[in-house]
């Protein structure tokens, strides 16, 4: 199932920010901006939580790895685990195809084009139709666009679109995509690369958990 409780959560589980709220994660409103600055505050007191924190086994190390990625990318275990038995069985290095299949969804793509505040927002949008992959709607989140196609906003939808994505959205836009933000329209130009990804993951980790 995939996790539907406070996103905040899972970034204080993981100790560091998993970016699951667009904008707000890059603001002093953040959990974990607000955690490091008030651990700035107190740095002489060590807490009784960090004393009694044990070092994780080798199995621990990498289903959080695992566990991070998976909730970056808003996936369920099911859905997580199938696509990286598809990208198993390509050529190439597996931890790399698999980031590489990972950022080519369709609600990866919005979001990084800067449509919308954040993947699971993404995710939302493409299932409502609201997005053109060439000439065809396509509401299935987990589709893998491919070199040379165009998404482009359904113009039916633009007056809606407005009132649903935040002014304030602006994603770093990856080499390997280019937008015009006046047409909320983007291309793909290329697959992206291993050094394209900035994930900060491990991707041996999750290979080496899936390869137990």
């Amino acid at each position: 199932m995939r996790y539907t409780g406070p996103n905040c959560r899972l970034c204080k589980s993981a100790n560091e920010k998993l970016f699951l709220k667009g904008a707000r994660c890059h603001t002093s409103r953040c959990a974990i901006t607000r955690k490091s600055e008030k651990r700035d505050k107190k740095s002489r007191a060590v807490s009784l939580r960090a004393k009694r924190k044990t070092k994780l086994s080798d199995y621990g190390v990498r289903l959080a790895e695992k566990q991070k990625l998976r909730r970056m990318y808003g996936l369920s275990e099911k859905s997580f685990k199938k696509l990286f038995n598809v990208a198993s069985k390509k050529k190439g290095n597996t931890g790399e195809v698999f980031l590489t299949l990972l950022e080519r969804r369709l609600d990866n793509v919005v979001f990084k084009m800067g449509f919308a505040n954040s993947r699971a927002h993404a995710r939302q949008l493409v299932g409502h139709k609201f997005f053109v992959v060439g000439t065809r709607k396509v509401n299935i989140p987990s589709y893998l666009v491919d070199e040379g196609e165009v998404i482009k906003l359904d113009p039916k939808r633009q007056e809606k679109f407005n009132k649903m994505v935040s002014a304030e959205t602006e994603a770093q836009l990856p080499l390997w995509l280019t937008v015009d933000r006046k047409k909320i329209e983007g291309k793909v130009l290329r697959i992206p690369k291993r050094d394209e990804i900035t994930v900060p993951v491990e991707e041996n980790l999750i290979v080496e958990f899936y390869s137990r």
